[in-house]
C-alpha cells in the first residue's frame, strides 16, 4: 500500500528502559509500515540527557512549541540508586516537569476503557478524566536540609522595593525546609485549559483544593478558578454543564461514589496521585491516555505510566517479557490525529483512528498482555509476550486500512527476541 502521506514534522521523544524498547517496537512494526513519518527526534533517555547537562529536554520543548504536535517516550526522573547506577554528574529534574513548564500547559489523562473490564469501583460508568496543572508546587520546589537549632523564614523583596517575611519554624533541632511557588498567569492558563477542555467535550467540570488550610496558595487557585468560570458561565449553562468546587478530601469521596463521566481538575501533586489511583480502579496505568495541551493550543502526546524497569532487567537478562504498550500506542495515535486534524490530513487521522481500533479488535478477541488477564471478563485471555501482541495489532491494522499482509511479515519474534 501507498504509505499515508505527513506535511508538517511531530516532536518525537524517545525514552528510556522498557518503554524505550516498546517504541521502537510500535515504530517498526504500527507506524513505519503505513505512513511516510516526519519526526524531529530527541533523545531524552537519561544517558543522553547527562550528556547533554539536560540541554536536550528543552530543546525538545523548544520544538513542540515550533511544530504544535510531540509524542513522548517513558523517562526516568534519577534518584540516588540512578545517579550511581547511570554515573550522572548531577541528579537532574522530571523532563516532564521541564517540558510542564516551558509549555506552561495542562495535563489531561483519561482511562481508556473496554467492556471486558470493569471498574474496581462498581457505580463507575463513565472514565473520569484527570485534568493536571503542569507547573509549579513541588515539582519546582526548592529544599533544604537544616542541621541545627535555628529559624527558617519565608522571605519575599518585591522590585518596588517592598518586604514581606515570616517565619516558617524555629527548629529546635535538625529538619527538613522546602519552599514552593506557583504563578496567576500559570494558574489562570490551568483553568482556561479545564473550562475550555470542558466545553469541546461537553463535560461537567470539578475542581478540588484545601483552600481551608492553605488560605493564601490554595486559596488562590480558588480565587481564579472563580474569575475564569464567569467568563465560562453562559457556555456552560448552555450546554448543560456544571462547574463544581470542593475540599480535596471531600472530592475524593465523591468521586467514589459517583458514576464517572467528568473531568476532575486537580493541582499538580494531587493530579499525579489521582490519575494513578483513577487509572488503576478502571484497570490498568497501561491503560490511560495522557495529553499536555498549553494555553495556546500546542499538544504533547505521552504515556502515563513508568519505564517499567522491572520488565527491563528481565528483557537485558533474556527474559520474555509481557508489558502492556497501549498507553504508548494511543500516545502515538493520539499525536498523528492532532497532526492530521491541524494539517487537514483526513488519511492520517482515519489512520489514528483505525490503529486504536485494532488494539480493541485485538484485546476483544482475547489477546492480551499478562497484566490484563485477570481483569478480563466474559471473555478466555490468552496472554501473549508484547512482540506477539503489537504483531496481533499490526495484523488486525492491515486488514482495517486494507493493505496487502505481503511484504508485511511482523518480523517481531526475530527483531525483539534476546
Amino acid at each position: 500500500m501507498e504509505k499515508i502521506k505527513m506535511t508538517t514534522p511531530l516532536v518525537e521523544m524517545d525514552g528510556d528502559e522498557m518503554t524505550r524498547i516498546l517504541w521502537k517496537m510500535i515504530k517498526d512494526e504500527l507506524i513505519l509500515p503505513f505512513v511516510d513519518l516526519k519526526s524531529e527526534y530527541y533523545d531524552l533517555g537519561l544517558t543522553k540527557r547527562d550528556e547533554t547537562e539536560d540541554r536536550i529536554t528543552i530543546e525538545s520543548a523548544e520544538a513542540t512549541q515550533k511544530y504544535g504536535v510531540a509524542v513522548k517516550c517513558a523517562t526516568i526522573t534519577p534518584n540516588a540508586q540512578r545517579m550511581d547506577e547511570y554515573k550522572l554528574h548531577q541528579m537532574w529534574k522530571s523532563p516532564n516537569g521541564t517540558i510542564r513548564s516551558i509549555l506552561d500547559g495542562t495535563v489531561f489523562r483519561t482511562p481508556i476503557l473496554l467492556s471486558s473490564i470493569k471498574p474496581a469501583v462498581k457505580n463507575w460508568e463513565k472514565p473520569i478524566t484527570i485534568a493536571r496543572h503542569a507547573y509549579g508546587d513541588v515539582y519546582k520546589s526548592v529544599e533544604l536540609r537544616a542541621e541545627e537549632p535555628g529559624v527558617a523564614k519565608l522571605v519575599f523583596d518585591g522590585a518596588s522595593g517592598a518586604h514581606q517575611e515570616v517565619v516558617i519554624q524555629n527548629f529546635k533541632g535538625a529538619g527538613v525546609i522546602q519552599g514552593m511557588h506557583n504563578t496567576d498567569k500559570s494558574i489562570r492558563s490551568f483553568a482556561k485549559s479545564c473550562f475550555q477542555f470542558a466545553v469541546d467535550t461537553k463535560q461537567d467540570l470539578w475542581f478540588s483544593t484545601k483552600d481551608t488550610i492553605s488560605k493564601t496558595y490554595d486559596a488562590r487557585f480558588r480565587q481564579i478558578f472563580d474569575e475564569v468560570y464567569a467568563e465560562y458561565k453562559e457556555r456552560f449553562e448552555a450546554l448543560g454543564l456544571t462547574y463544581f468546587y470542593t475540599l480535596i478530601d471531600d472530592a475524593v469521596a465523591r468521586v467514589i461514589r459517583s458514576k464517572g463521566g467528568f473531568i476532575w481538575a486537580c493541582k499538580n501533586y494531587d493530579g499525579d496521585v489521582m490519575s494513578d489511583m483513577v487509572s488503576t480502579a478502571f484497570g490498568s496505568l497501561a491503560m490511560m491516555t495522557s495529553v499536555l495541551v498549553s494555553p495556546d493550543g500546542k499538544y504533547e502526546f505521552e504515556a502515563a505510566h513508568g519505564t517499567v524497569t522491572r520488565h527491563y532487567y528481565k528483557y537485558l537478562a533474556g527474559e520474555e517479557t509481557s508489558t502492556n504498550p497501549m498507553a504508548t500506542i494511543f500516545a502515538w495515535s493520539g499525536a498523528l490525529r492532532k497532526r492530521g486534524e491541524l494539517d487537514g490530513l483526513k488519511d492520517l487521522v482515519n489512520y489514528a483512528d483505525q490503529l486504536e481500533a485494532a488494539c480493541f479488535d485485538t484485546l476483544n478477541e482475547g489477546i492480551v498482555t499478562k497484566d490484563l488477564v485477570s481483569l478480563m471478563e466474559g471473555v478466555t485471555p490468552v496472554s501473549v509476550s508484547s512482540a506477539a501482541f503489537i504483531a496481533a495489532i499490526r495484523e488486525r491494522l492491515a486488514k482495517r486500512l486494507g493493505a496487502s499482509m505481503a511484504g508485511l511479515t511482523s518480523r517481531m519474534e526475530n527483531s525483539y527476541s534476546r
